[in-house]
């Protein structure tokens, strides 16, 4: 095995995301109607890619949005390591900028390099770094695993794509997401990087009025 093609997605909407609402590793909500659609999109055209792996996180969301490639037999493992970052006491909030100016605050010290930084009772990035790690020296240590598909969350996928291309993780908001959006990224076993093919598509959603 020389390469490893990975397809990264986020899982689809929940009511948390279309009401902005934070979600994080400690809220374990479900689809919504929309996110449903979206999932049935991404498997109506990717049905018949031949997947050797389905990695998730624990929470619920990511395994709605792969549920029917699982259906169709493909192995399928979870990964704590994938969750999402915890936001601690601000999960389950709609944050503002007067009662909540310390959440924002941390946001804006993670772009200048503070990323050692957590929300109250939550995580860092360099925190979910170190779980990250873990988990995605486990995806790349699996023989006959070539082709893989990984459902995870928006922060957690901003801060491992920093990881992935060695790169400083105060630029994770670099990486654009939306709800089940697509990266496709490629591993060289001779030179031991992560490449990204695609970023973020979606127009496979555009499969939700087809």
């Amino acid at each position: 095995m020389k390469s490893k093609t990975i397809y990264l997605i986020r899982h689809g909407e929940t009511d948390y995301n279309k009401q902005g609402i934070v979600q994080g590793s400690g809220i374990d909500s479900e689809l919504n109607e929309n996110g449903h659609s979206q999932a049935a999109a991404f498997y109506k055209r990717y049905a018949n890619t031949p997947f050797d792996k389905v990695y998730t996180s624990a929470l619920q969301r990511t395994h709605q949005s792969v549920a029917n490639f699982i259906k169709d037999g493909i192995p399928h493992k979870i990964l704590p390591g994938l969750n999402e970052i915890s936001w601690g006491k601000t999960e389950g909030k709609k944050p503002n900028p007067v009662e909540d100016s310390f959440y924002w605050d941390v946001i804006k010290k993670w772009k200048s390099g503070e990323t050692h930084l957590a929300m109250e009772g939550g995580e860092s990035p360099e925190d979910v770094i170190r779980r990250q790690k873990i988990a995605f020296e486990h995806i790349i240590n699996q023989d006959h695993e070539d082709l893989i598909l990984v459902a995870m969350h928006g922060r957690a996928i901003r801060i491992l794509l920093t990881l992935l291309t060695e790169i400083p993780v105060s630029e994770m908001d670099n990486f654009k997401h939306s709800n089940l959006c697509l990266y496709k990224l490629e591993y060289s076993y001779l030179t031991k990087r992560f490449k990204i093919l695609e970023h973020n598509l979606t127009d496979h959603l555009a499969l939700i009025s087809a």
